[in-house]
């Protein structure tokens, strides 16, 4: 803080100083002999309240809250602007108080406010300009004696532009940009900061080339987002990186949410999806500054994720709770983790236990709380029925009534796109407790104050998560195959896990607002992202056969497995009687109301399966589903003529061939 204050100081310091030069050189210039004597008596008067005026302005126009380092466009307009107005103040006084018909003369003159308001603009901002040049140059210079890998980067000029700019930075270390591919050919023959746009992405291997005849062989390619878009055509670009044998990175964090540009390698999965949906940045960042989170199953796939971007749109303290010790150690101890300014702590608790879990939530005292954690692998759950009631059906009304205790803002319950008239263990436990949480949220909307929003989010497939079928794939082709998919018209929708997890937190935000703005008559319980058409899990196998440099059916076979117990060839987003909500103002995301049971009746439910669940009776079990979730009862028509249940997952049977869900 001291320092900062300093800063300011002499920043301040400097702009009067610059005034007051401005005010004595315009004299100079403009007046000679008797004139500028007479101005130059007049000064220890003028000038004094002058400065103070100017220092007024000067913090009006907001000219201390951006480091000389970091000097843009904006501030110059800023500082245009403040000598506007010192300008016209200066006329004003000149025209009015002293005016020819006053004292016979204009101590200034027009001539002499506009060299003013030219020497002002000159000082101020010549000064800041030239402090970042120096800083740039410097930064360029350590930079360039840092990097050590011959670089081409590949995408449209605003994205490369950025990038150059991180590298600049240091914040992307060790590239030597040699050149850059557009896919504009507008841009080509062009120079951004100081780098040659050498051709488009087809000229690939003869810049390569030239670049090695001079002497500058390329070791990497970094491709841009705006490369891997269809339009692009990103699958030529990884077939020509593969064939020179170059490898792709890609670079994350323009816009999306993290602290700065990075790099990471290109999986194959950043080419299989739609453009991602676009969050709202501001809205979140708006949303969490300062907040406590909560987030179960904190170590997960999903979890982690959820921490991550919760440490960069501002939260000020996360508690991770997490049954497995490895997953609580790798989240707790991620570079971002560690580097954060909000505080991360972490606890092993499992949801099941009732006491733990409220006891270990109420002391962190939440805003909100995420709950991730779950089961879900589908073939599991058919067998070991038993476990995933515990964990998704009584663990989650262990967080849900725990966070009501604790008095937080919302829960938001992350649900699966198979809990709409569930034919599976995976998507009726998933459903039971989303029917859970939305009676406890009609309970708490009777209350007065500001009670508790409990709302769920359900997920198609997430790319990347645990169990996504994607890793399975690309597992089986690394081996030379076969790549297993159950049925040849299986579809289903996908996500990325970064969609996935601003997903929870725009649903959070969306909800919280819902409920202090006393929106009852649309108030959401169920949010799910537009996640465009589904995928046909054939075709995406053939993909990502021919990403991987091969033929499908000629050099990697397709082999169709059958569907398994618990899945069905298509997925759906809202159940039937679901009523729609619109949500004004947010792009890229959809909500129904509630449908669900009384609590009473909800209770009672409960009771029976905890019964069930201690006498390992399934069929009790399954009864009290069908009462719950009456399209449970259509499983038997889903499951008829297909395979009977798996009892092991093999290597020639994976437990995600069929795309099963990914939620977590």
């Amino acid at each position: 803080m001291q320092q900062r204050l300093y800063k300011t100081a002499v920043m301040v310091a400097h702009d009067l100083a610059a005034t007051a030069a401005a005010v004595v050189l315009t004299f100079l210039f403009r007046f000679q002999g008797g004139m500028l004597a007479e101005r130059l008596h007049a000064l220890p008067l003028l000038l004094p309240p002058f400065l103070i005026f100017a220092g007024l302005v000067y913090g009006r126009f907001r000219l201390y809250r951006t480091k000389w380092r970091f000097a843009s466009l904006q501030d110059l307009a800023g500082i245009v602007r403040a000598a506007s107005v010192l300008a016209l103040a200066l006329l004003v006084i000149d025209w009015i108080l002293v005016s020819s018909d006053l004292y016979g003369f204009y101590f200034f003159g027009k001539i002499a406010i506009l060299l003013y308001w030219v020497l002002q603009i000159f000082f101020l901002g010549g000064t800041r300009l030239a402090f970042r040049y120096l800083k740039d140059t410097r930064s360029r210079q350590s930079s360039a004696r840092a990097a050590t890998v011959p670089t081409l980067l590949l995408g449209r000029g605003a994205d490369i532009d950025v990038l150059i700019r991180a590298i600049e930075a240091g914040s992307v270390k060790k590239l030597a940009p040699r050149g850059i591919l557009s896919p504009r050919a507008d841009e080509r023959g062009q120079f951004m900061r100081g780098v040659p746009v050498l051709g488009g992405f087809p000229d690939l291997e003869r810049v390569v080339a030239d670049l090695a005849g001079r002497g500058e062989p390329v070791r990497r390619l970094v491709a841009a987002p705006s490369a891997l878009v269809p339009e692009a055509a990103p699958d030529d670009l990884i077939a020509r990186a593969r064939r020179l044998g170059l490898p792709l990175a890609r670079v994350v964090g323009l816009g999306e949410g993290v602290q700065g540009p990075e790099l990471a390698p290109l999986e194959i999965e950043d080419l299989l999806l739609r453009p991602t949906v676009a969050i709202d940045r501001p809205r979140l960042e708006a949303f969490l500054a300062g907040r406590r989170v909560v987030v179960t199953g904190g170590g997960g796939s999903i979890g982690s994720e959820i921490c991550l971007r919760a440490v960069a749109f501002g939260a000020a303290a996360v508690l991770v709770l997490e049954a497995s010790e490895p997953a609580l150690h790798g989240i707790l101890s991620h570079p971002a983790i560690l580097g954060a300014g909000a505080e991360v702590t972490g606890v092993l608790a499992d949801i099941r236990d009732r006491e733990r879990t409220r006891a270990v939530i109420t002391a962190f005292r939440p805003d909100y709380v995420l709950h991730a954690a779950a089961l879900k692998q589908v073939p599991y759950l058919e067998r070991d029925w038993q476990e995933g009631i515990k964990t998704n059906v009584f663990g989650s009304i262990n967080v849900a009534e725990a966070a009501v205790a604790a008095g937080a803002r919302a829960l938001v319950m992350i649900s699966t796109d198979k809990a709409i008239e569930p034919v599976s263990q995976l998507g009726v436990t998933k459903r039971f407790a989303e029917m859970v949480a939305q009676a406890l949220d009609a309970e708490q909307s009777a209350r007065p104050g500001h009670p508790t929003r409990l709302i769920a989010v359900r997920f198609g497939n997430v790319l990347g998560s645990a169990g996504s079928v994607v890793p399975v794939f690309k597992a089986q082709i690394a081996r030379g195959g076969p790549v297993t998919v159950t049925h040849p018209d299986m579809v289903r929708y996908f996500m990325t896990v970064r969609e996935a997890c601003d997903l929870v937190l725009t649903a959070a935000s969306h909800a919280d607002g819902e409920a202090r703005g006393g929106a009852e008559a649309e108030r959401a319980a169920v949010y799910v992202l537009k996640m465009g058409q589904p995928v046909r899990i054939a075709e995406l196998a053939e993909r990502m056969v021919r990403l991987a440099g091969f033929e499908p059916g000629a050099e990697i076979e397709i082999a169709y497995t059958g569907a398994r117990p618990g899945e069905r060839l298509n997925e759906i987003l809202f159940a039937r009687e679901e009523p729609r909500v619109a949500l004004p103002g947010i792009d890229g995301v959809m909500a129904a109301r509630p449908v669900f049971a009384d609590r009473d009746q909800l209770d009672g439910w409960v009771a029976r399966l905890r019964d069930a669940v201690a006498a390992g009776d399934r069929a009790a079990a399954e009864a009290v589903f069908e009462a719950a979730v009456p399209h449970f009862r259509e499983r038997h028509a889903q499951r008829a003529g297909r395979a009977p249940a798996i009892g092991t997952v093999t290597a020639d049977a994976p437990l995600a061939g069929a795309a099963s869900a990914a939620i977590g």
